[in-house]
């Protein structure tokens, strides 16, 4: 027996979205929201009705029948911690959403456009590791400081996906596996799962910096910068997430960019690029130590993963631990809609979720 599934994927500016026949797409799409489209908004949820009827659109113009999914999975983040895998969308799940969601961000219409649109053809909506998936042990979660607790934040959905993918591939299972993750994208986030959980992480605040994010920096002397009166508290924050990592030293979002830069005899730009290498690194060896060393493979994903310089850079300082594996992309779209399948195929049971 076949299924399908439409997966839904929203973002501050592009709402992206794909149906898949079993394990296969027959459409990708990304619909493009300019900023007068967005503007038009008080806040994220009101685009719930635009974005839906875009939705509906291109499946028509597809000639895409809805009632013939059998079942939608959304993407979603601002809920209290969850356990990884599937979660039931309900209404108890929309209604945090919509009026005391823990992270105000346009993923959380991945739920709310899914749960519409499954109610008219009579389905189950899901989300699937969604961004505030907290499975740490608890000696992960203090910080140093009291009252300010670690609280995983990862991206939970693509790495997640590749430990699974990674396993698969090896004719393993993931529950029998001790890995290590890192998705290199704007931003740059690691796990390590032992055994089929996700126990500790390096989140983009704490690790590496990325793209647009500061990650890990003196803390002194952040403290110092808050308080010289020369920046905003929200300067501050868009220093350290938006216009910090290689955004602060080359100018530039685009890694590409500083790789041409290095092609070209940019010993500066080589300093910056094999740092954030190196920081990567680093991260990949801090977790290793949660394990025991006691680590199967290191998966490296996300878009910049398909760099081979960078690859290469991190591959040569954590081969010693285990073997490297390269996962590139960001797979979020085929990681949905995976878990699906997985739910419907009866390989995994959806959670229900339930305010405390």
């Amino acid at each position: 027996m076949s299924y399908r599934v439409l997966v839904i994927n929203p973002g501050s500016t592009s709402t992206k979205f794909a149906v898949y026949e079993d394990e296969n797409p027959i459409l990708v799409k990304g619909i493009e929201h300019n900023a007068d489209e967005i503007s038009k908004f008080n806040n994220i949820l009101d685009q719930y009705e635009m974005r839906k009827e875009q939705i509906q659109k291109v499946l028509h113009e597809n000639n895409i029948d809805l009632k013939t999914m059998d079942t939608i999975v959304g993407r979603c983040g601002g809920l209290p911690p969850v356990k990884s895998g599937a979660y039931k969308i309900n209404d108890a799940m929309i209604e945090r959403l919509r009026t005391n969601p823990t992270l105000d961000h346009a993923s959380n219409l991945g739920a709310v456009i899914s749960y519409s649109l499954a109610n008219e053809i009579g389905v189950n909506s899901y989300i699937y590791d969604p961004v505030c998936v907290d499975e740490c042990i608890d000696i992960a979660r203090p910080s140093g400081l009291k009252g300010m607790d670690r609280h995983c934040l990862t991206h939970a959905l693509n790495t997640r996906a590749m430990a699974i993918k990674y396993a698969k591939m090896n004719n393993k299972e993931y529950k029998d596996l001790n890995l290590i993750v890192a998705h290199l994208g704007g931003g740059i986030s690691l796990n390590v799962h032992e055994k089929g959980r996700m126990v500790d992480f390096v989140s983009d605040e704490d690790g590496p910096f990325s793209p647009s994010r500061a990650g890990r920096l003196p803390v002194t002397r952040v403290i110092d910068a808050c308080y010289s009166g020369k920046y905003t508290h929200k300067e501050m924050k868009k220093k350290v997430r938006g216009e910090g990592g290689l955004y602060s030293y080359m100018n530039t979002f685009d890694a590409r960019e500083v790789e041409e830069k290095i092609k070209n005899g940019d010993e500066y730009a080589k300093l910056i690029y094999d740092a954030m290498a190196l920081q990567i690194a680093k991260s990949i060896g801090e977790l290793a130590t949660v394990v025991n060393g006691n680590v199967d493979a290191i998966i490296i994903t996300g878009g910049i993963a398909y760099s081979k310089y960078m690859t290469e850079s991190i591959k040569n300082r954590v081969k010693f631990i285990a073997h490297v594996e390269i996962l590139p992309g960001e797979n979020e779209l085929e990681a949905l809609a995976f878990g699906g399948l997985r739910v419907l195929k009866g390989e995994e049971e959806a959670r229900i979720y339930k305010e405390d």
